[in-house]
């Protein structure tokens, strides 16, 4: 049986590059997404998390998405977060994503509110019903304080463009039922899970990591995909360093990227420091020196 894959199997979170004085630079996203692309991502996540979404303006959003199609063509599936705590808002973000040529939407859990499940559900299905696009649904409860429950992704599910979900929320025994019962295309939004769910049937992954070690990121689940298994295991194992400092190590994902590539962030946020700057770059390396001895 083939697998659902949506939007392809290895995934960027897109970082949102930024001038020095703090605007869109839509030169630098454009170069990034063909880089990304070129050095083997199959679909790009744009104005996610990792793309400082929570400070860019709803027009920025939406020239993001213009340029990066721009950039990388038709044939790159795009996903485009719309996700807010607000469902009318959400809606409105939607359509005018599905305007400037998104494939899809990340639709994250409405935050803050903590909505019980029907309400949830009922705010899914709005977005779902507002637009003419397949959604992934974006589960990461430790950060909007609300799970999608199974039983609820169970009847999301039957929704004819609910396509798939983004899953940060560590439950791999959840996640592999519901994989099992459902043609929900699972991707996997924590890095150090993208080897073990696609072991459950799993669609591929979302990696904020893959904005600086692209095939690094891929390798595993090209040589799960052969049957190459241990050797999936070892070359995953020899990203857990970088994955580590990058998403557990008390910065967001979208700061440790971007000290990486050398991009600027938007307050809230802050750069990192110069001695988490160095670690993250001595992982790096050594990432990269290790694959290119393979």
């Amino acid at each position: 049986m083939s697998l659902p894959r949506p939007f392809g199997r290895a995934l960027c979170a897109m970082v949102t590059p930024f001038t020095a004085a703090g605007a869109l630079d839509p030169d630098a996203a454009g170069a990034l997404a063909a880089r990304l692309v070129a050095e083997g991502c199959d679909g790009l996540v744009l104005n996610g998390t990792t793309g400082e979404s929570p400070t860019t303006s709803d027009a920025e959003k939406a020239e993001l998405v213009r340029v990066v199609r721009a950039a990388v063509g038709d044939g790159v599936p795009l996903l485009a977060g719309v996700g807010t705590a607000d469902t009318r808002h959400t809606v409105e973000l939607a359509r005018e994503a599905e305007r400037a040529g998104t494939d899809g939407l990340l639709v994250v859990t409405p935050y803050y509110s903590r909505p019980p499940q029907a309400a949830v559900e009922a705010h899914f299905r709005r977005v779902a019903d507002a637009v003419g696009i397949p959604l992934v649904l974006y589960d990461i409860p430790a950060r909007t304080g609300t799970r999608i429950e199974p039983e609820t992704l169970l009847r999301l599910a039957e929704h004819p463009r609910i396509a798939g979900v983004k899953d940060c929320a560590d439950d791999l025994l959840a996640s592999a039922k519901l994989i099992a019962r459902t043609g929900l295309a699972y991707y996997s939004g924590s890095e150090e899970l993208n080897l073990p769910l696609c072991a459950v049937g799993g669609a591929g992954y979302v990696s904020t990591v893959a904005n600086v070690a692209p095939r690094q990121m891929r390798a595993p689940i090209d040589a799960f995909d052969r049957g190459q298994t241990a050797e999936a295991a070892r070359l995953h194992g020899l990203t857990l360093d970088l994955v580590e400092l990058m998403m557990a190590s008390g910065l967001p994902g979208a700061v440790t990227a971007k000290a990486l590539l050398g991009l600027p962030v938007r307050e809230p946020l802050q750069p990192a420091g110069r001695e988490a700057a160095d670690g993250l770059r001595a992982a790096h390396e050594a990432l990269v020196k290790a694959s290119a001895a393979d």
